[in-house]
């Protein structure tokens, strides 16, 4: 996979404030794991009983992947919420539109 910019829509319901990591990462058994891209953003409820997706959108350059066949290359999407008093306060807007949202997904380099 070419170097180039990773598009990252992780829309999502928030329950309870909270700061959100998201990281995109090539993985190779035997091998450390690379970060291609890290995001931090802060989430607060909407309020009201009101839990429509709040919309996040992000873009990164990253580094070139030199995937080869049998190496257990892997591509990661991992998300973790701190500081939070719950540990369901970022849920992922899997409902998609049925939640004024769109569905999480991630666009790769061309």
């Amino acid at each position: 996979m070419p170097a180039g910019t990773y598009k990252l829509i992780a829309d999502g319901i928030i329950t309870n404030s909270v700061d959100v990591t998201f990281e995109l990462i090539w993985r190779r058994t035997g091998v450390a794991d690379v970060a291609l891209a890290t995001w931090q953003q802060h989430f607060d409820p909407l309020g009201g009983g009101n839990f429509d997706a709040q919309p996040y959108e992000v873009t990164a350059d990253a580094v070139a992947i030199d995937f080869q066949e049998g190496m257990g290359d892997q591509l990661v999407f991992r998300y973790s919420g701190q500081n939070s008093a719950s540990t369901m306060a970022y849920v992922p807007n899997g409902d998609g539109p049925l939640h004024n949202g769109r569905f999480p997904n991630i666009t790769l380099p061309d």
